[in-house]
């Protein structure tokens, strides 16, 4: 997503500082603005706003979604303790119930009177000290049970938290969307009143798919994950910008980044601004295929460098995964996977 605008670059691989007239006359085809202001380009500059605002919001969705699968996951983990912890409950009251039943038997006479009319005193002294011996048992039996009820409750207690947590979770994921879906059908409705030509002109991708490569120069990825990861992200140009997803069918920004990683058997954060700190942090001139190149500074926009001063990246809705030159927004930082 983000603003189909391109700045100038600000840094290049090895190779690239040739490139530097190209990625000025292709952010010049892109679009940006002419010195004279167009009548339209009031509207192309709301709608630039709208998604850069959709997409950070788009990365607030992502983000508190990822913490609702977290929730989810640890209230299904507490819930199972506490079924084991109940039947263990269940069977050591169980067991209590059978030393009190044996006690009963063996000493509801007073000791003192057994022993008067007891005919063998060895024998109620025998009988005697295996009473002691159970209740004994039993003492220890009935701290376990308390240990075992206060674990129970301490459970049960995380448990209601988290539950809580996560209904606060769910909520922030609807309100993201909400504001997402808001933002992007008043981008729609400004994009619908350009005359046709000038929409057709927003849209125009700077290199859309595989037939039109630009020259990536002869940088080679760091390591053989980062070739992988450019590999998937090479194979997913020409599919459509969906924001919340993250493949294979569709993509944003991140989710590009999540699944090109995981098909290298790599496994990043779901958002932008994680995925800036997932790796380390180099100089933009000193890019290699493969590194995370993040825009803004809240990092709400990220794409993979390719080489030769190309991202490849999933622009904003209405535009497919796509090539485009590395100074395309502000405030560009490096991380190497």
């Amino acid at each position: 997503m983000g603003s189909h605008r391109r700045l100038v670059p600000s840094g290049f691989d090895r190779g690239a500082a040739a490139a530097l007239g190209v990625l000025s006359a292709a952010a010049a085809a892109l679009g940006t603005v002419p010195a004279v202001a167009a009548p339209h380009d009031d509207t192309r500059s709301r709608v630039d706003r709208l998604y850069e605002e959709a997409e950070k919001a788009t990365e607030a969705y992502n983000k508190a979604d990822e913490r609702a699968d977290v929730l989810r996951g640890q209230v299904g983990d507490a819930q199972d303790r506490i079924a084991r912890q109940q039947e263990r409950l269940n069977s050591m009251r169980e067991q209590l119930g059978s030393l009190a039943g044996a006690q009963y038997r063996s000493g509801g006479l007073d000791p003192t009177l057994a022993l008067l009319f007891s005919d063998d005193p060895d024998d109620y002294l025998a009988k005697a000290a295996a009473i002691d011996r159970i209740s004994s048992h039993q003492a220890g039996e009935l701290k376990d049970l308390q240990d075992v009820m206060r674990q129970l409750a301490q459970e049960r207690a995380e448990a209601t938290k988290k539950l809580g947590e996560l209904e606060k979770s769910r909520k922030a994921v609807a309100s993201h969307k909400r504001t997402v879906e808001k933002k992007l059908a008043e981008a729609r409705q400004l994009l619908n009143s350009l005359p046709d030509d000038e929409r057709a002109g927003y849209d125009r991708s700077s290199r859309s798919g595989r037939d039109d490569l630009p020259d990536l120069g002869g940088a080679l990825p760091t390591s053989g994950r980062a070739a992988a990861a450019v590999a998937a992200a090479r194979s997913a140009l020409g599919r459509p910008y969906v924001w919340g997803a993250n493949g294979p069918s569709g993509f944003d920004c991140s989710g590009l980044m999540q699944w090109s990683y995981a098909q290298a058997g790599v496994a990043l954060p779901r958002t932008s601004q994680a995925q800036r700190y997932a790796g380390r942090q180099v100089p933009l001139s000193q890019a290699q295929p493969g590194d995370l190149v993040t825009y803004r500074s809240d990092a709400s926009h990220v794409g993979m460098y390719a080489g030769n001063g190309q991202v490849i990246h999933a622009p904003y809705p209405g535009a497919p995964v796509r090539y485009d030159p590395v100074g395309m927004m502000p405030g560009a930082t490096v991380t190497r996977v």
